[in-house]
């Protein structure tokens, strides 16, 4: 079993993910869940309470690798997961698609991770019209696959959970070119992005970082144990390629929700 990261050290990578398959069968709530947390996860369906519980696991082990912190003494706070309570300082995201769970942990405010499977038919076109910019459509609808609708929609939405934003009328806040050269609308404010695929997923990360844009640390947590919250197998990806998106800001135009 790995040890927990250095991720918390300032020398390193500021950011991390953490990704965690989340189990088959579903099972009683364990012990560690919070009486806030399983206040919420009993009013779920099985399939909804099992992805809420796996996603509340991995955010303590995330946390547990960047801090060396005892997963069961890990928590993050109260309502949507976006920072930690204990230990205090961490920012958090989180996003699940199709079994599996992504968690990314910063050191600094404003920090947004996506995951979609590759494998997924879906009507990507459709959203393409219906909610994509101009020069986004005219560039993707030319595209013969999905590859490049799911690097666009991942940057999209860890735009979104980066600047605090829901998608409804803020998707066009962040325009894509063919090349994945990036405009945002938060002038004087320097963020980073990036891309990768593994185990099977597109992922996108956007986090703020005056300093650097120093690729994230990627990691698999393994052997995700419900009943007791004991360390996990935390497994670095380090030969993942991260594809760094340069990024702009421009003013935004005549929209009072930005």
């Amino acid at each position: 079993m790995a040890g927990p990261s250095n991720d918390s050290n300032p020398d390193r990578a500021s950011v991390s993910v953490w990704l965690g398959r989340q189990p088959l069968e579903p099972y009683d709530f364990p012990d560690w869940l919070g009486a806030y947390e399983r206040e919420v996860a009993s009013g779920m369906a099985t399939g909804r309470m099992l992805e809420f519980v796996h996603s509340r696991w991995l955010v303590r082990q995330a946390l547990y690798g960047v801090s060396g912190l005892a997963p069961h003494l890990c928590r993050p706070v109260h309502g949507r997961p976006v920072a930690s309570a204990e230990p205090e300082g961490w920012q958090l995201s989180l996003s699940h698609s199709h079994g599996m769970s992504a968690c990314a942990v910063s050191s600094r405010p404003g920090v947004g991770v996506d995951i979609e499977p590759l494998y997924r038919d879906i009507n990507w076109r459709r959203i393409v019209r219906r909610w994509f910019t101009s020069a986004e459509q005219e560039w993707l609808l030319s595209q013969a696959d999905q590859d490049a609708f799911l690097q666009v929609w991942t940057l999209k939405e860890a735009w979104l959970k980066a600047t605090g934003r829901g998608i409804a009328n803020n998707l066009q806040t962040l325009e894509v070119s063919a090349n994945l050269d990036l405009i945002g609308d938060r002038p004087g404010e320097t963020w980073h992005t990036a891309l990768t695929q593994a185990e099977g997923y597109m992922i996108a990360v956007v986090w703020r970082d005056e300093s650097t844009d120093r690729a994230p640390a990627l990691h698999l947590v393994h052997g995700s144990d419900e009943t007791h919250l004991i360390p996990a197998e935390l497994e670095r990806l380090a030969e993942q390629p991260w594809m760094i998106c340069p990024m702009t800001q421009v003013p935004p135009a005549n929209n009072a929700d930005n």
